[in-house]
Parts: C-alpha cells; structure tokens; sequence
C-alpha cells in the first residue's frame, strides 16, 4: 500500500501540466483570449498539477487559480522596489542551506523543487543551485542547528520539504527528533493542497512517530483550491498523524482581494481542521508587482472580515520587512 501511494503522488507530479498550450486545452481556453499572455516565461516555467488544473472554472480566462500560476509579459517590467530578495534571505544565510531571521528559531531550505510554479513566490529568484547537494547539506545544517542551543524551533522549507521522498525525509526528522533541545517542528508546504496524493499513510507515520511537536504551515489563497481531495488529505494529517495546521495566504490583486472571498477561505479550512494564520502583504519580488494590494485596501478588507467572522478564523495581516526581529502587523 505504501509503495502504490508513493507511485501515485510521483505519477501526479510527473504528469503535471509543463506546457501552456496543455494547460489552456484542459481548460478549453486559446492564447488569444489572455491579454498579456507570455509563452515562453524566461527562468520561471510553468508547473501545474493536473488535480489543482482539475479545480479551475473551464473557459474562464479570469479563473482565481489560473490566474495565479499564469505567466504573464508584464512580469517582464523593472518596478521601482521590486527585487530578487525582497525578504532578506541572503542577510539571514548561515550557510549550508540554514536562514536565521528570527531569535530562536531557524529554517532549513530542504529542496529548491516546489510542485506548483506559483507567479508571486517571493523565492522565484532564490539561487537554488549554491545550496549544497541534500545529504550532505542536511547533514551540516544538522550538526550546526545540534550546536546552537538557542534553538528551540526548526522550519523546514524551501522549496517544499515534502518533496523529497520518504527516505530522505525519514532521515532529516529522525536526525532533527534528536536533538535535545528543539521542542518544536514546523513544516511550510503547498503540497497538501496542490498535490494532495502526497500524504500517504507512510508519512503520516512519519510525523505522528515524532516526538517534536509537529506544525504544518499550508498555502491556500483562495476557497475553490480546496477541494475533496484536498479536504480528505488535511483531515489525515490532523486525524490520523495529529499535526496541527495552520494556513497562510498572500494577499493577491484580482484573485482574492474581496471580503467574501477571504470569508469562505477562512470558513473552508476551518471546516478541515485548518485554522487561518496569516495573510501576507506581498513580498516585492521582482516580476510580481501586478498582483500588489495597496495597504489601504488590504485593512478595509480584514476589517471586513472582523464584522463577518468570530475573531479565530481571521488571519493576522502582516508584512515580512527584511531585518525586522519578527513579522511586521499591517492593520
């Protein structure tokens, strides 16, 4: 059972939607009817799991999920402010794939491979290819993160650490459940709601055999993207492996930047055991200006949300601001 749900969630990836022509037909969509369509995306190409392609309205250009992993000719455009790094990921680097922005905890870039090629992601000009080769890596963040006893968190992320396969993530926990004085493990993945076939019944093992205390941090911007598929995994993880979830989204223009959106989003993950966590102000990565939401709208709108929803499942607003000693409330 283990190794026909391993095949499954690779199958899933490996079918994934590279080409843009493929993605459009499934939708039953042509080039001509996207304004501002790029076919050919410079060092960013286009990645989609056909089960997150399966949830998009069919013939509609303007789809909320579509228009988040559409490549665009206006990424192109230089705007004032907007950079390669704009979360400070280069001041943070301790080397050997280790980040330290924030006192007492650290985080792990696992892998630079993401299932979804997301048009926002603040990292989509993160030098994956300096990070040093995975076993290795690992092994000497590992051996820097067992010395530092200030300590007490590790975040893995990249990337998306479950993308590496359960051998490789069997040894990274087991080494990191080692360590005496972490008490916490948090884990930063898209994969339950973009590739759910991902959480098998061997990871659950995985983590509920952790003695860390285990948080899974997922990345849902927008209602449709949750669906059965999705919903069943994220009852697992909480069910069966006894991970607490939280959720974190980006505020995106067009896409959810609309209270009644933001509602069902919060009311959708609620109803799988998910609570609402964050919703970022976005990061100013260089090619994603089109999708910024002034902060004046973005606080009407979290008003909005406390008049319509009981005060745990709204989202905290908040900005990352490089150097900053945590993340930084916009409302």
């Amino acid at each position: 059972m283990v190794t026909c749900q391993s095949e499954t969630w690779r199958s899933a990836l490996t079918n994934s939607f590279t080409k843009l022509d493929g993605l459009l037909d499934s939708l039953g969509l042509e080039r001509h009817e996207i304004a501002d369509l790029d076919p050919n995306p410079d060092g960013f190409r286009l990645l989609v799991p056909r089960g997150f392609a399966a949830l998009m309205r069919h013939g509609d250009p303007m789809d909320p999920l579509l228009r988040q992993v559409l490549p665009l000719r206006i990424e192109r455009d230089r705007v004032e402010g907007f950079v390669a790094d704009p979360v400070g990921d280069s001041a943070a680097d301790r080397g050997n794939g280790l980040l330290q922005k924030y006192r007492g905890r650290a985080l792990l870039m696992t892998t630079g491979a993401c299932a979804i090629h997301c048009r926002y992601c603040f990292r989509r000009h993160f030098p994956y290819a300096s990070l040093p080769a995975r076993g290795t890596g690992h092994q000497a963040a590992i051996a820097q993160i067992a010395e530092d006893d200030s300590l007490s968190e590790v975040i893995l992320s990249g990337g998306d650490p479950l993308m590496l396969d359960d051998a490789q993530l069997r040894q990274l926990l087991s080494a990191l459940d080692a360590i005496p004085h972490l008490r916490r493990l948090r884990i930063h993945t898209r994969l339950p709601i973009v590739l759910p076939e991902r959480i098998t019944d061997e990871l659950c093992r995985m983590l509920t055999a952790l003695g860390l205390q285990t948080i899974m941090v997922i990345h849902a911007n927008h209602p449709h993207e949750l669906g059965i598929q999705t919903g069943r995994a994220l009852r697992r993880l909480t069910r069966a492996a006894g991970v607490t979830l939280l959720n974190q989204s980006v505020l995106l223009k067009d896409i959810n930047d609309d209270p009644e959106v933001l509602e069902r989003l919060s009311e959708r993950l609620f109803e799988n055991g998910v609570l609402p966590y964050y919703v970022h102000q976005l990061d100013r990565v260089e090619g994603a200006a089109h999708f910024s939401v002034a902060d004046d709208e973005a606080k009407r709108l979290m008003d909005c949300l406390r008049q319509r929803l009981p005060g745990y499942l709204v989202p905290r607003l908040v900005r990352e601001i490089p150097g900053e000693g945590s993340k930084t409330p916009v409302d």
